[in-house]
């Protein structure tokens, strides 16, 4: 390979037999992959070659290796304690398994969005040590624990809705700064309120970790933009703007472009006034600027949005957007030019003219070129560059379409949530049902379909199914193999499924814990990988339950519950008390340390049993379970229970009987061996418990994970907000924006 940094063109030799090849290419521009750095490029390469497999290396990965070359030589990658990064509903939407081919590399190789992901997935965080002054809390891991890092009030009745998620920016990949830098990392909630001069529509807190100084957190900047906000918003990619939807008076969707600066409070915000389209580059922060979605071109009847949150292209500088009556908008220029509203060449475009129901958010492919959007009529489609649409079959025969696709950008496949698919075939009911398409799939078609319990027929509506979240396995195994978590049974009780995926294709379903005792609403389920876990890498999945939350901390009421599904990994080395999920959605905890076999054992589904596993030994500690029991004085225990012992420890009956008389047994403290002796039961410790759960009321919006900070500065975090007022910790009653750590919910 040769490089010409004048020119910026890159000249690669390669040779295939006897034959030599040269390509000369034009470095891309590195604006359009801000988010790289030195680390990040090398060991992405590697990654991705990894994914490949061990071959001659083709087309599409020298183009890769030329685009992270590219970063290189403009000098973007050169500091990567400058590059910054959003995290909002739209990164968990669009995602990247790993690439296997020459083709695939090529698909993902100039899009933001992947190396965003893969930030987010690999890179280990500290917080700034000028900032670092305070020691995190402990970890709760006892029954009815019930804290979080902190809550605020976003005002009395403030809800933005059950799909809805707040948005994160941190200015620097390696680390996290405080309010005393001069970038802080901040975090953006929509109030679901209309905005008054007392009252925000929008605001941002900073200071948001436990070891930062000060008060934590503070609120950061405020806005009454004069309408409500009702969808998620997004940050662009140098984190100094913000784009949502709100809707004003008379049911007119508004697309709003807001530059932010410190300011404000959620009580007395600060209130803007909307300038020009063409202004807005120019103006001083804080300022916005608004464009009015319409059903065609200029003139034509404004259209209301309260279902569809903005997608954002970081690289063709466009926002999508849907709306009511099935309009999809396209907006150019929104971060970088002159924001405009197209109205040629097929824009805006009304998917379903004789259907005319709202849409959910759209999700745009950058490997295609298509926007993939639901709508509530219970339809799917996609939608080319020149506004060429295809519809699916019905596959919602329910509450509709709510939830944004998920798009996986490397294998070219989409998943659909629906919350009934219109049959009798789960017990003479419909059934929940997540649907898998091709983003090439043809008209009236209706893909793959897996089934998650019971729906309800009509007249009945059944809850909304909202999106599910793919395990870490799926993105890294190369081959889309891993698993999709979905809070399903929409016709009843919420209840977590598995999804299995093999080579892109899904298998039956394994169905999980029951969320509440109720049938009620659930949230978008979110998966967590966090690099920076104690003891290695741990995984987590998160889900809200609007009411009779079963978690230990919720009582009767909406509840945030998190699982371990850390997945098991090969020829891995383990140490005590690790925690995996088995293919049986049941908890194993490591009780000898020592290194995995190559391929998956055979788990015991005896609850106290032991698994070998090459040097590793496991012990069972039971299904995933929401809430866990505490000892009784003369109980009647049966083989196989699980409580939560004094120290917070599961303890698992492997003896059955009736437990002793007066207080508790002295808790054997080691896992698996010696039993603790209790009468005549027996008990074994089977480690710590493999969920937490928050009293959240109405249940939660939905979850942003926050990779950012490694105990002991604050450890790392999630960010959501209630659906109901409740006792904040910091300014009294109302809808909560809510951080709590991603281990324990505390």
């Amino acid at each position: 390979m040769r490089v010409d940094p004048a020119s910026r063109r890159v000249t690669l030799f390669s040779e295939t037999g006897r034959i030599q090849r040269r390509e000369t290419f034009a470095v891309p521009p590195a604006e359009r992959l801000d988010l790289a750095s030195r680390d990040r490029a090398s060991h992405g390469i590697k990654t991705i070659m990894r994914g490949i497999g061990a071959r001659p290396l083709g087309y599409g990965v020298g183009l890769l290796t030329l685009s992270v070359m590219g970063w290189i030589l403009a000098g973007q990658a050169a500091s990567p304690a400058r590059q910054g990064m959003p995290v909002d509903w739209s990164h968990r939407h669009a995602i990247f398994s790993q690439p296997s081919t020459d083709a695939q590399a090529a698909a993902v190789m100039h899009n933001p969005r992947y190396w965003q992901q893969w930030n987010r997935d690999h890179l280990v965080r500290t917080l700034n040590t000028s900032d670092a002054g305070l020691s995190s809390p402990g970890l709760l891991a006892t029954a009815g624990a019930s804290h979080r890092d902190w809550s605020v009030n976003l005002g009395s009745g403030a809800n933005a809705g059950a799909g809805v998620f707040p948005a994160k920016y941190f200015f620097q990949v390696t680390s996290a700064n405080c309010a005393s830098g001069g970038t802080p990392d901040y975090v953006v909630f929509s109030t679901g309120l209309q905005g008054t001069s007392a009252q925000a529509s929008i605001v941002a807190f900073d200071n948001l970790y436990a070891g930062c100084t000060g008060i934590v957190p503070t609120v950061y900047w405020a806005f009454n933009t004069g309408g409500q906000v009702l969808t998620s918003p997004t940050i662009s990619g140098d984190g100094k703007q913000v784009a949502f939807v709100q809707t004003n008076g008379g049911g007119i969707g508004t697309l709003v472009l807001l530059k932010w600066a410190a300011g404000g409070t959620v009580s007395s915000p600060v209130t803007l006034v909307a300038v020009s389209n063409p202004a807005y580059r120019a103006c001083t922060a804080p300022c916005m600027t608004t464009i009015i979605l319409r059903q065609g071109g200029t003139g034509a009847p404004a259209t209301d949005d309260t279902t569809s949150s903005v997608f954002p292209d970081y690289s063709h500088d466009t926002i999508w957007v849907g709306g009511a009556l099935g309009w999809l908008q396209k907006i150019t220029g929104v971060f970088q030019g002159t924001p405009t509203r197209v109205t040629t060449g097929g824009f805006p475009v009304q998917v379903f003219p004789t259907n005319a129901t709202s849409l959910s958010s759209p999700v745009y492919d950058f490997a295609s070129g298509n926007v993939f959007v639901g709508d509530y009529g219970g339809y799917f489609y996609r939608v080319n560059s020149t506004g060429v649409v295809t519809r699916s079959g019905q596959v919602d025969f329910g509450a509709g379409v709510v939830a944004g696709p998920i798009v996986d950008g490397t294998t070219n496949r989409v998943y659909v949530f629906a919350s009934s698919d219109g049959t009798a075939n789960c017990g003479g009911q419909p059934c929940t049902a997540v649907y898998q398409f091709g983003t090439n799939f043809a008209a009236g078609t209706t893909g793959n379909k897996v089934v998650l319990g019971t729906s309800v027929a009509f007249p009945s509506t059944p809850s909304p199914l909202f999106a599910g979240g793919f395990d870490s396995k799926y993105f890294a195994s190369g081959t889309a193999t891993g698993n999709l978590y979905v809070c399903g049974n929409t016709g009843g009780a919420p209840r977590l499924y598995q999804i299995p995926i093999n080579a892109g294709a899904m298998a039956a379903p394994v169905a999980g814990p029951t969320l509440t005792s109720a049938t009620t609403g659930c949230s978008p389920v979110t998966d967590i990988s966090n690099p920076n876990a104690a003891g290695g890498t741990t995984e987590w999945i998160f889900a809200g339950v609007k009411a009779s939350g079963s978690g230990n901390s919720c009582g009767s009421g909406g509840c945030a519950m998190n699982f371990v599904n850390t997945p098991w990994i090969a020829s891995h080395t383990y140490a005590v008390g690790q925690q995996v999920l088995d293919t049986h959605f049941q908890v194993q905890t490591c009780r000898v340390a020592g290194l995995s076999r190559a391929t998956t054992p055979n788990w015991s589904t005896t609850v106290g049993a032991s698994t070998n596993d090459n040097v590793a030994r496991w012990v069972n500690q039971g299904p995933q379970l929401a809430a866990h029991g505490v000892w009784q004085a003369s109980h009647v225990y049966a083989l196989g229970t699980a409580i939560i012992d004094s120290n917070g420890n599961i303890q698992v009956v492997t003896t059955a009987g009736t437990s002793k008389a007066g207080a508790h047994p002295v808790w054997q403290m080691t896992i698996y061996t010696p039993t603790t002796a209790d009468n005549n039961v027996r008990w074994r410790n089977a480690g710590k418990p493999a969920t937490a759960s928050l009293a959240a009321a109405g249940g939660t919006g939905g979850i942003i994970i926050d990779n950012i900070v490694g105990t002991p500065a604050g450890a790392s975090q999630i960010y959501f907000s209630t659906q109901s007022n409740q006792l904040c910790g910091s300014g009294g009653t109302g809808g909560c924006a809510v951080q709590a750590s991603q281990s324990a919910l505390q």
